[in-house]
């Protein structure tokens, strides 16, 4: 039987996030009172049905189906409340009426689904990067373009072969064909004049089969040339869907009572004269096992801005036109939409009059009279708000517009509602610490101290920004990527933290694929870190798990990370590593005790460390200038270890140490530099030492490499006293001087990295002191620095710019 005439199965095709193909749908579901409504989706999610219409369900969701063996892949199937398919469930379930999806099972479709986008082997070579997003999001009105992988897709463009990408280019330009020919200036427009504004259900259903059967049929034959395995993969999809609407038949469901929800594009090939999956075809699919569950989604993630393939621009306009329609009041969407505009403007600070949104409103209706349109669309709208309360500005309405237009709504689920463990205990922490709020598409700082307030009554309500701290740490080791660690303001607060908190689909599918290495947040940090730590060969990478378990508020695999720290520390030989691991094991000893964990453990393994790295700095220290940057870092941590932990670590072999670096003149000069101004930062150096030091380092005939190399290491710290030694400055003031052309040329390419961290006061002062040294006055010297560049200095930074520093 024909589907098309009524008289056998009925379809429905529909274009996802279609407000009007809702609605439509909906009054088709009252006129023919179905016993089953089948729609396009995993039909191993049928089971999601009820809890998809459960009481306290808001869209927008999405069905997740995820692998259970790495490398995990997985599949999404968003719904907004303006999904058709989810108000054909709502419908179902309103009226008692059995649902199911009858698309490909979640274990099969993962499978295919990757290897439709994956090319022949000989195509390899001729990879080029496309946008299959580029193309019109309605191109082929399916609903199971939502089904998108999340890991390959961070909504990313599938590479694809020049005959790929030819059939796109192809397609799109028969898209915007269409749109030209009824004279919009794009094809959203055209859809939304031609489709979301048809008042009939009836003629919008004809002519959504009749545009999708067109396109396919001058499509079809192209794509199976161009892309055949997604060809191949919709082929087979139709098939399997071809199957479940005849098993529904053979289960003794009336053609007549079934009605079929499925993208427009396929309703063509579900004509049942067309063979349906055989039982051989059906065990021969690939598979891999899955799981299932419900997620709340975004209207970001459902628009096309972030990626999404079968999305809309304007998700937000689109649920506020979904509202206009189903209350029968389509002609209050633009003053609706105007007003929101207006709203929004005003929560910025920008004020517009009510008269300015009313004539907003009666330009876009006359924008959508040009164009035969009884109602304007989404464009004439946002033309009409930037002149009417933008003024001709498009950036003063801009924000105000992402905001109407994209939304920042994410969908919630009520408590139980199918989802995994770990994502139920997930939310109870979220509950438990009040951190339930910050679950919000729209990012959202937070400070805390970590230290106990004494001024509450209960323990967890004393050590609450604590108890937030270590849910927040165990989040960012298992990359979910809820909380961001940010920088304190107040330098060496370890009792501080600050954190920028915004919810993302992409962070509920991290939390459900971090299901694998346990049930419970905490469960699976453990993992983590155990997993970790039997693949860590760096005594670095071992003293920062040390760390991560420590502010993750796990004693047992903190005590396991400093066992497998202390066996990679016998045979360490490498001066920056074993510095970075002090330095790790330092700022964890210094707030062990905020944290409430039991550091005591560590600091027998801090000294060794110290000790150990201390005895090879000199060793280390004749090195390239490559390797110089990493031993700069070095020195600077040890040198840190040695100052907050001066009681638990030997800070006397440290400063002989650098005692040593700072008079040695084989080794590299910069760290010799770095070494004698650590000394003078320690004043272990007097003003003979000094004056005796600065004239060896700088006094004519020191090739310029290792004078101004030495000057730069020198001035890496403690500027300030650099500063108040005027003989320093006369010293390297005559020393430059004695330089000849070519050794000053070398000689600016350290002078001008160890000037470049000072900042303007600190040049300025520099800039007195030289022109008192120079006979001409500070305040001239100043004016002298700060003045336009002549043609003839020009042209000398020209000279230098051509110069061949060589290895330098």
């Amino acid at each position: 039987m024909s589907a098309a005439d009524g008289q056998g199965v009925h379809l429905f095709g529909i274009r996802h996030l279609s407000p009007a193909g809702a609605v439509h749908l909906r009054s088709f579901l009252d006129r023919i009172r179905p016993q089953l409504v089948l729609v396009e989706g995993p039909s191993d999610a049928t089971g999601l049905i009820a809890s998809i219409t459960a009481r306290g369900v808001v869209p927008p969701i999405a069905i997740l189906a995820y692998t259970e063996s790495i490398p995990i892949r997985t599949l999404l199937f968003p719904l907004a409340d303006y999904s058709p398919e989810y108000q054909a469930f709502v419908w179902a379930a309103e009226h008692g009426v059995r649902a199911e999806f009858i698309d490909l099972p979640s274990d099969a479709a993962v499978v295919l689904y990757n290897e439709a986008r994956r090319l022949p082997a000989e195509e390899a070579d001729r990879l080029e990067s496309v946008d299959e997003n580029g193309r019109p999001s309605g191109e082929r009105t399916d609903a199971s373009e939502a089904a998108e992988v999340g890991n390959e897709a961070g909504r990313t463009a599938a590479p694809a072969s020049e005959r790929r990408r030819d059939y796109y280019r192809r397609q799109n330009s028969l898209y915007e064909r269409v749109a030209e020919l009824a004279g919009e200036p794009d094809y959203e427009s055209y859809w939304e004049r031609h489709f979301e504004h048809t008042p009939d259900p009836d003629g919008y259903r004809r002519a959504m089969h009749a545009f999708s059967r067109q396109m396919r049929e001058l499509l079809e034959e192209e794509e199976r040339l161009a892309d055949p395995r997604e060809a191949a993969y919709n082929a087979i999809r139709e098939s399997y869907m071809r199957r479940r609407i005849a098993d529904a038949v053979r289960q003794g469901y009336a053609p007549e009572s079934i009605v079929v929800v499925t993208g427009a594009y396929h309703t063509a090939a579900l004509d049942p004269a067309l063979p349906e999956m055989t039982d051989r075809e059906l065990r021969g699919l690939p598979r891999l096992t899955t799981r299932l569950t419900l997620m709340p989604y975004s209207y970001y993630k459902l628009s096309t801005h972030s990626g999404y393939g079968a999305g809309n621009p304007a998700p937000a306009y689109f649920g506020l036109m979904w509202d206009c329609l189903r209350r029968g009041d389509a002609a209050k969407l633009p003053s609706l939409y105007m007003s929101q505009v207006a709203v929004r403007l005003r929560e910025e600070g920008t004020f517009r009059s009510t008269a300015s949104v009313i004539e907003g409103v009666r330009l876009a209706e006359s924008l959508a009279s040009l164009r035969s349109g009884h109602l304007p669309v989404w464009k004439d709208l946002r033309d009409a708000a930037a002149v009417c309360l933008g003024f001709g500005d498009w950036s003063t309405v801009a924000e105000a517009l992402a905001r109407t237009d994209v939304g920042t709504a994410i969908g919630s689920l009520p408590e139980g509602i199918s989802q995994t463990p770990i994502q139920d205990d997930f939310n109870r922490h979220l509950k438990k610490l009040k951190l339930d709020k910050y679950k919000s598409a729209v990012a959202a700082d937070l400070e805390l101290d970590l230290r106990e307030n004494r001024r509450v009554k209960s323990q967890e309500a004393a050590f609450l920004d604590l108890n937030r701290s270590i849910f927040l740490h165990r989040l960012r080791l298992l990359e979910i990527g809820f909380a961001h660690e940010q920088a304190v303001r107040q330098e060496g607060a370890t009792w501080a933290e600050h954190w920028v908190l915004q919810w993302t689909p992409e962070a509920e599918i991290r939390m459900v694929e971090s299901t694998l290495k346990g049930e419970t947040v905490e469960w699976a940090v453990a993992y983590v870190i155990k997993e970790r730590l039997g693949q860590c060969k760096d005594i670095r990478e071992a003293s920062r798990i040390v760390r991560e378990a420590c502010e993750c508020g796990l004693p047992e695999a903190m005590e396991d990370a400093r066992e497998t720290l202390q066996r990679l520390a016998v045979d360490a030989g490498s001066f920056p590593q074993l510095a970075g691991a002090a330095h790790g094991l330092s700022v964890l000893l210094r707030y062990g005790d905020v944290r409430r964990m039991n550091t005591a453990s560590l600091e027998p393994l801090l000294q060794q460390l110290f000790l150990r790295a201390a005895l090879l700095l000199n060793e280390a220290a004749a090195c390239s200038e490559e390797a110089a940057g990493e031993m700069v870092a070095a020195m600077n941590e040890m040198h840190a270890v040695s100052q907050e932990q001066s009681e638990l670590v030997d800070d006397a072999q440290w400063l002989q140490r650098l005692d040593e670096l700072a008079a040695r003149d084989d080794r590299n000069a910069k760290l010799s530099g770095l070494a004698f101004s650590l000394l003078l930062e320690r004043n272990r150096v007097g003003d003979e030492r000094v004056s005796r030091e600065v004239s060896r380092r700088l006094s004519p005939g020191i090739p310029a490499d290792l004078g101004a190399g030495w000057f730069e290491g020198l001035a890496l710290r403690n500027r300030y006293a650099l500063l108040s030694r005027s003989a320093l400055w006369q010293q390297l003031d005559a020393y430059i001087g004695s330089l000849d052309d070519m050794q000053f040329r070398r000689a600016l390419v350290f002078l001008r990295r160890a000037f470049a961290p000072f900042e303007r006061r600190e040049k300025s002062s520099i800039a007195e002191m030289m022109g008192e040294l120079w006979g001409i006055g500070g305040e001239q010297s100043g004016d002298v620095l700060q003045r336009p560049l002549s043609e003839e200095e020009r042209g000398k930074l020209d000279e230098l710019n051509e110069f061949d520093f060589e290895d330098l």
